[in-house]
């Protein structure tokens, strides 16, 4: 694919981000190297912090402005300078092509990305928070204005989209998708140990978890999360981007918990198949994440992409081996992979053909499968604050990745709808959060989207 040649046009496209933190700084360096893309507007919450870093890319303090309205916004692009705010409102009312979301923040999400739809703006929507909540509202939305919502090339989830899209298109069949947690298992053979996220754990006999048949593949997984179950397995984002997947793709988790298999690259296609030919799964066609167990001297897999796609003969298979392409052992699945994401300098990608092409590089129908929601740990409290810390961890709580089920009592709540928010009731240990449990917020704009993407009320 040319993609050059296809993302070609005219008049540049112009893009307002909301959101400048390590993602959108990195998109706002890369965006000063590609001819035809401007980025003219940044937003956030701490523009002296912005102005630092777009200094230290080469613009000169007289050619950056801050706006506190229109006005002046206008007069700063008219003078061609970069537009600094911290109103996340004023990007959406600026004659800007494009609108970059990417503040992390559900509810800012939801607030934003709904006014630049509606404000005729085409939205990239990094914030994954807002898209499993009520991405196919606004999807359908976009579409029905003209305009287009997309994933975000340089995270997971359009990149895992994007993989499942093209083995579909070859006539590959997709038994299993998914991404690689974002910390590798690294194992240090002499000091027996295995370390993680920064955290190292002693291992008796690493040696005995390395390797073996592929028909104790299942077994030796098991083996290595149970000596590893001080390390962290399990992290509330993959949940939250492997839902994403599910409601671009049709694709859905082999259980709510997923997997998470403590696995070597190599692995994955006699792990990630059917339990009748020898794997973990329940059937084809479902989402996954998985640990990479590596060496030192391995290359990282953390943060990417992967299909396991079955073929569609054992001789496609032993060629494939042959190529050095992982296949499972009776070479009836292969392993398609990605093993980087790029974050904002791939985000150009996603801008140009939402632009251009009038196309997500993500999903064009996005539709509600599956919901993120959290499952109680121990007993909690009515009154209990779910305070949210380090990559969206929520002390008591456990995220879940379940079918999706429309607003209404008794039924599970989307985790980011509730985060920071107060239980008004006890919840026992491994129930599911539901709507019954908390009151409704009258000024959330997230809360009354999800209500009409569902067609009912808040409760």
């Amino acid at each position: 694919m040319n993609y050059q040649a296809l993302l070609a046009g005219g008049t540049p496209v112009t893009a307002g981000l909301i959101g400048v933190g390590e993602f959108g700084l990195t998109l706002l360096a890369q965006s000063r190297r590609i001819d035809g893309l401007a980025l003219p507007v940044l937003c956030d919450r701490e523009p002296d912090r912005v102005r630092t870093a777009a200094l230290a890319l080469g613009w000169h303090d007289d050619q950056v402005s801050f706006a506190g309205d229109r006005a002046a916004a206008l007069g700063a692009l008219e003078r061609g300078d970069l537009v600094l705010t911290d109103d996340w409102s004023l990007v959406t009312e600026l004659p800007l092509d494009v609108v970059v979301e990417a503040t992390g923040d559900a509810e800012t999400g939801a607030r934003s990305a709904s006014s630049a739809i509606a404000n005729g703006q085409h939205v990239v929507l990094v914030t994954k928070e807002t898209d499993a909540v009520i991405g196919p509202l606004l999807s359908d939305r976009a579409r029905s204005a003209g305009r287009v919502l997309s994933q975000v090339d340089g995270d997971q989830p359009s990149l895992t989209m994007g993989l499942a899209s093209w083995a579909r298109a070859l006539g590959l069949e997709v038994v299993c998708a998914g991404k690689a947690s974002e910390y590798d298992f690294v194992v240090d053979p002499a000091a027996g140990t295995v370390t993680a996220a920064g955290i190292s754990v002693e291992i008796d006999d690493v040696a005995a978890l390395w390797d073996g048949p592929p028909a104790d593949v299942a077994a030796r997984v098991a083996a290595r999360a149970a000596a590893c179950r001080d390390l962290p397995q399990r992290t509330t984002p993959d949940y939250c981007e492997m839902c994403l997947v599910a409601n671009a793709t049709g694709l859905k988790p082999d259980t709510a918990e997923m997997h998470a298999a403590i696995a070597r690259t190599v692995e994955l296609p006699d792990l990630f198949r059917p339990a009748a030919a020898g794997g973990v799964l329940g059937g084809a066609g479902r989402l996954d994440v998985f640990n990479c167990f590596r060496r030192p001297d391995e290359i990282s897999f953390a943060g990417g992409v992967f299909v396991v796609a079955g073929l569609p003969d054992r001789k496609t298979g032993a060629l494939f081996a042959e190529k050095g392409i992982p296949v499972s052992a009776d070479r009836d699945y292969a392993l398609l992979y990605n093993p980087t994401h790029l974050l904002g300098a791939e985000a150009p990608m996603s801008i140009l053909s939402a632009a251009r092409l009038g196309r997500s590089t993500g999903s064009d129908d996005v539709r509600p499968v599956c919901d993120v929601v959290g499952q109680a740990t121990r007993d909690l409290k009515a009154g209990t604050p779910l305070t949210e810390g380090h990559r969206h961890r929520i002390d008591g709580i456990e995220a879940r990745l379940v079918d999706y089920a429309p607003t209404g009592p008794g039924r599970p709540v989307p985790l980011f709808m509730v985060a920071g928010r107060i239980l008004t009731r006890d919840v026992a240990a491994g129930e599911l959060l539901s709507f019954d449990a908390f009151e409704a917020p009258a000024d959330s704009t997230l809360w009354q989207l999800r209500a009409e993407q569902d067609g009912g009320p808040t409760r």
